[in-house]
């Protein structure tokens, strides 16, 4: 008879524990859902690159202005982007219909329990002349505001970004 009851002690225990167990899992995944979404990025974005750094001297201090369409499914992002402005050591430029270059987006959002959400982007302009690679490292600073760094096969440039979702 004990051993019965031993048994039958063991397997409540183990229910309650795998039961419980199920319990606290789901309590978490809709805490996360609830109080911790992914953010939400989908829509158009203005971007504004400022180059610190770079191999030709006068890529140096160079602006440009960029203008974004982005969509998330899950933790991806794609996208596209046009070029609509540049500034630099040879002059300004606002560019209009063919005159953009156009670009493809492609990343993922890491997320961020105890700190900023990360967005990690790379980007492939299809520029004039060639095509060029960029790499962007952006923390979520508000529902309509990023920030972080970049870094382009462009003459070796690295610098900082900025992107808003209204006009900059």
């Amino acid at each position: 008879m004990t051993v019965d009851v031993f048994a039958l002690n063991f397997l409540y225990s183990l229910l309650a524990t795998i039961l419980g167990g199920v319990i606290l899992a789901l309590l978490f995944f809709w805490t996360r859902e609830r109080f911790f979404p992914l953010p939400k990025i989908d829509g158009r974005w203005y971007f504004e690159v400022k180059t610190v750094s770079s191999a030709y001297n006068p890529y140096k201090g160079m602006i440009l202005h960029y203008i974004a369409m982005v969509w998330r499914q899950d933790n991806c992002i794609t996208g596209t982007f046009e070029k609509i402005y540049e500034k630099s050591s040879t002059g300004e430029r606002h560019f209009d219909g063919v005159n953009r270059t156009r670009g493809i987006i492609n990343g993922f959002i890491e997320k961020k329990y105890f700190s900023k959400d990360r967005i990690v982007l790379h980007i492939v302009e299809d520029g004039h002349g060639r095509e060029s690679t960029h790499f962007y490292d952006l923390k979520v600073k508000s529902s309509h505001e990023l920030e972080g760094k970049f870094e382009s096969m462009v003459a070796n440039q690295t610098g900082d970004v900025r992107c808003q979702r209204g006009e900059l």
